[in-house]
């Protein structure tokens, strides 16, 4: 019961840094995806809680990453390009728990 409610917790701040006046509308699009998909293989069976977790909390790091690189009004080309960098590792982390043999059922 506790993990689902880190989930849900991690889930709403995501969406609702998702909704801020955006330097990063290609990350912030990104990451709205990918809560999409953590949150149909929860759903459908193919994430297990703990893989679920961890995801999330890949999703919470790259929100933090996001914060700490608007904190100065401009996000550089370096710093975009970290962003897209984490994305994409998170990307193949969520295609990889998704497609494993385990399963919640």
């Amino acid at each position: 019961m506790k993990i689902k409610a880190i989930i849900l917790g991690l889930f709403a701040m995501t969406i609702a840094f998702a909704g801020q006046a955006q330097t990063t509308p290609k990350v912030a699009n990104r990451q709205v995806n990918q809560q999409k998909r953590i949150r149909s293989g929860y759903k459908s069976g193919a994430l297990t809680k703990k893989e679920t977790a961890k995801l999330q909390a890949q999703q919470a790091h790259i929100q933090r990453s996001k914060k700490r690189a608007k904190a100065d009004g401009r996000v550089t080309a370096k710093e975009r390009a970290m962003l897209h960098r984490k994305q994409n590792r998170a990307n193949k982390n969520i295609y990889r728990q998704k497609h494993d043999s385990q399963s919640r059922k």
